[in-house]
């Protein structure tokens, strides 16, 4: 996936200004493809210039204004074309594996007090998407917000794993005697 169809995609839903898209941003597919706004204003930039998305005519231009973009004729086709595509998955990148790994090697020291942070994190995460979930997709039934949901659920199952799996870490991590840990 990239920014700009990210981007794309959220001017579909709703022709924004620069400031709006990036706070909507914040509250949807940031979750799922996070963006600074500096990138965002970039990308919107790269696209006008490309002519997929355009300014919307401002009924009283004046310098500093908002500009509200919309997506064009050719945006909409390159988002097809790329949303009918193959994209095959990257790999977990996460450095929370790689710190266990070298815990293995070096010793656990705070390693505990880290699995217990991310499982907070995690927790409210999962917190947070369920509330999402009951609040805006209790009856979907558009077939829009049916994928979107799926979208979320895709989330809930990520949040529900890493929580579970990090409940076993840590339980793990308890189970190994002061003097025979890793490292030790």
């Amino acid at each position: 996936m990239s920014l700009p169809h990210a981007i794309l995609t959220a001017l579909l839903e709703k022709p924004s200004s620069g400031l709006e898209l990036t706070r909507r941003f914040d509250r949807s597919i940031g979750y799922f493809w996070p963006a600074t706004h500096q990138q965002i204003y970039r990308e919107l930039g790269k696209l006008e210039q490309a002519g997929f998305i355009r300014a919307l005519p401002s009924e009283q231009p004046s310098r500093g204004q908002k500009k509200e973009f919309e997506v064009l004729p050719a945006g909409r086709a390159e988002l097809t074309a790329w949303a009918s595509g193959e994209q095959d998955s990257k790999p977990v990148r996460n450095a929370l594996l790689v710190r266990l790994r070298a815990a293995a090697v070096v010793g656990d020291a705070g390693l505990g007090e880290e699995l217990h942070r991310h499982l907070a994190l995690h927790r409210r995460q999962l917190a947070e998407y369920e509330e999402i979930e009951g609040r805006d997709f209790g009856t979907a039934t558009e077939p829009e917000d049916r994928l979107r949901r799926m979208v979320l659920r895709a989330g809930i199952g990520l949040e529900t794993f890493w929580v579970q799996w990090l409940e076993e870490a840590l339980a793990e991590v308890a189970e190994m005697p002061p003097g025979e840990r890793p490292g030790e």
